[in-house]
């Protein structure tokens, strides 16, 4: 088990490092007014690294959104999905899974707000065929926490050398999507 505070210390010299033009962090105003606007509660390590670290604009290539606009942001865009899902026999986004980060093409990392664990989910439009979007959900990892260990040591699947190395952890179908798809959870 990761001490929680040594994690977000490593990851604030990290993205100080990576990164010189920071954006601050968040207030807890600022956070309060994000969650309330999302219906419910970010995930704690979530919540500690824009009020720790910055406000986005560190982790892997496209780095983490800005939790608030103008522009994409954690909260617009997660409101844009779940309003596109709303009311549609095939709903796209689950509730509760905040998007953090863009990989471009319409792929997004998301974190799961409603597990303890934070997993994050990688959302990849381009299997989808019709019908459920389930088959484009995956566990990129089983939490906040191990993907910013994953990220932090330089072994995760979207290094640059991931396909030179045997021991990367791929992205794999999520099994809870079709639950919490059709749950609107």
């Amino acid at each position: 088990m990761t001490d929680i505070d040594d994690l977000v210390r490593r990851v604030v010299v990290r993205a100080a490092s990576d990164n010189e033009d920071l954006p601050a962090p968040v207030g807890d105003a600022r956070i309060a007014r994000a969650e309330a606007r999302l219906g419910f509660a970010l995930h704690p390590l979530l919540r500690r690294l824009y009020r720790e670290v910055a406000d986005g604009g560190f982790g892997p290539d496209y780095r983490l959104l800005p939790l608030l606009g103008p522009g994409s942001s954690v909260v617009g865009e997660y409101l844009a999905r779940r309003e596109a899902s709303d009311s549609v026999e095939h709903p796209e986004w689950p509730a509760g899974v905040v998007p953090i980060l863009t990989w471009g093409c319409a792929m997004y990392a998301g974190v799961d707000c409603l597990s303890a664990e934070g997993r994050v989910l990688l959302f990849e439009p381009n299997p989808y065929s019709g019908g459920s979007w389930a088959e484009c959900w995956f566990l990129d990892s089983a939490g906040l926490e191990v993907r910013l260990e994953t990220w932090l040591a330089g072994t995760g699947w979207f290094e640059e050398d991931a396909c030179d190395r045997d021991d990367v952890v791929e992205p794999r179908p999520w099994d809870e999507a079709v639950s919490r798809l059709s749950s609107g959870a």
